[in-house]
């Protein structure tokens, strides 16, 4: 390293990085300063201050523009992953204590529901009763951005394909189905057929995209010739399961899912009953994370279960 990198880390505000991230984050800087509690000029002088300290732009800043620059974002890459390791320090901390202490915290996709993972949280939590958890909910794509960054423990979600710097392990594997709500004109027949099924407005998830992981249903709908053009979409399971209560359309969901609510009389499920599309349902871990122990031990017992389970006994059908 040369004089002028040995002094940068010695001479940088550390606090303009994390107004960078969270004005990033926030997609604008009068968002950044309702988040922090700041002032919108105390905010643009702090971006302004890093932009010549690192001696590029940044952010494009125009009237009805938010854009970050290439630099911003390897800059925001960095400013994740440092935000992540400073994150852990309290856990870290506390691991010389004699009884195991933490905090584990886990970003999952909506409604990921696995009766092993549940009892694994089960077992540890009464094991280690002074370790918390924190459970975020968010689509697939921001699950695998936060692991990557280092910013939560662990990730569940699903992914059309494996991030090349995460470890990925499957967690369990549902069948997705085709469901109506009780308002709609099929819920009560008996003798439904796929036929009926051709151009039924639909509703659908933002990932049932070409190439994405939801691709098999989009493909599912199609087989039954049902419209494409959706009348409904959201990256939430419980809210493309109101719209389909709703009678907004018919929607897919995993078929364990929604068996309660078939039995409630909620939901019905239609045709197809074979050849259903079989999901992947992930667990990410960061490689590059330091676990701490309450971390790693959680990750053991995870790992345990996923060694002693088969995967056809956590395919949920």
């Amino acid at each position: 390293m040369g004089p002028d990198e040995q002094r940068f880390p010695w001479h940088l505000d550390w606090n303009l990085l994390r107004t960078f991230m969270v004005v990033v984050e926030q997609r604008g800087i009068s968002r950044a300063g309702d988040f922090l509690s700041l002032k919108q000029p105390t905010i643009s002088s702090a971006l302004k201050r890093l932009e010549e300290t690192m001696g590029h732009q940044l952010i494009v800043r125009k009237p009805n523009e938010f854009k970050v620059t290439r630099a911003g974002q390897r800059l925001y890459a960095e400013c994740s992953s440092i935000f992540g390791t400073v994150s852990q320090l309290p856990s870290l901390l506390q691991e010389d204590a004699s009884e195991l202490r933490g905090h584990i915290s886990i970003m999952s996709a909506s409604h990921v529901v696995s009766d092993h993972f549940d009892e694994v949280l089960s077992r540890f939590s009464e094991a280690h009763p002074r370790v918390s958890f924190s459970i975020t909910v968010a689509n697939s794509d921001e699950v695998v951005s936060r692991v990557s960054q280092n910013r939560v423990s662990f990730g569940m979600c699903l992914l059309h394909r494996e991030p090349a710097d995460l470890r990925t392990q499957i967690l369990f594997r549902e069948y997705f189905g085709l469901f109506c709500g009780p308002r709609h004109r099929l819920f009560g027949r008996d003798d439904v057929s796929l036929a009926d099924l051709e151009g039924e407005p639909a509703v659908s998830f933002q990932t049932e995209t070409e190439g994405g992981p939801l691709e098999p249903v989009t493909r599912l709908r199609l087989r039954a010739k049902m419209s494409t053009h959706w009348s409904g979409m959201s990256a939430n399971l419980m809210e493309t399961r109101r719209m389909i209560v709703a009678n907004i359309g018919i929607g897919a969901l995993p078929l364990h899912v929604a068996r309660r609510d078939v039995d409630l009389g909620m939901l019905r499920q239609l045709p197809p009953d074979e050849g259903l599309p079989r999901i992947n349902i992930y667990l990410l871990s960061n490689p590059r994370r330091k676990l701490s122990e309450a971390e790693a031990a959680f990750h053991e017992m995870l790992n345990a279960m996923l060694e002693d389970v088969p995967l056809e006994d956590r395919t949920y059908t």
